[in-house]
């Protein structure tokens, strides 16, 4: 397969580690179909040049998705997406990302100042008015 564009955002002021955030990206991508089973991903050495970050954090999230069986790095032909999880993995990816986005949202909301209670209605205000304006997902 063509070597797949990996899109990963990384936020250097959020304290999460670097690699947690790689390995959650990923995660997510794979649960919600972005990645497929045999896209290739990035070799260590491009990803950490890319994301500007050391090439042990790049390798240190492989690492964990690799022992997780979410990726596949075979010698001399790359790293890949394994085949899809079962039913039950992917929901908890979807799970652990969606925490992970929501930690990141409230972390930042608070440090900038936000009550618990303003993030809260702030949140359900959002969902309202993409609910009545007809963009609700569900």
């Amino acid at each position: 397969m063509a070597n797949k564009k990996l899109t990963l955002q990384i936020d250097f002021r959020s304290g999460l580690p670097i690699y947690t955030q790689i390995v959650n990206q990923v995660q997510a991508q794979v649960a919600s179909g972005i990645l497929k089973p045999d896209d290739q991903l990035p070799t260590v050495r491009a990803l950490a040049e890319e994301l500007r970050v050391n090439f042990n954090t790049v390798a240190r999230a492989y690492r964990i998705l690799d022992e997780a069986r979410i990726i596949s790095t075979q010698q001399g032909r790359g790293t890949f997406i394994t085949e899809i999880p079962p039913p039950k993995v992917t929901e908890r990816l979807r799970r652990e990302s969606l925490e992970a986005l929501t930690q990141r949202y409230v972390s930042e909301a608070l440090r900038l100042g936000f009550s618990k209670g303003e993030i809260r209605q702030m949140v359900s205000d959002q969902l309202k008015s993409w609910n009545e304006s007809g963009k609700s997902e569900e």
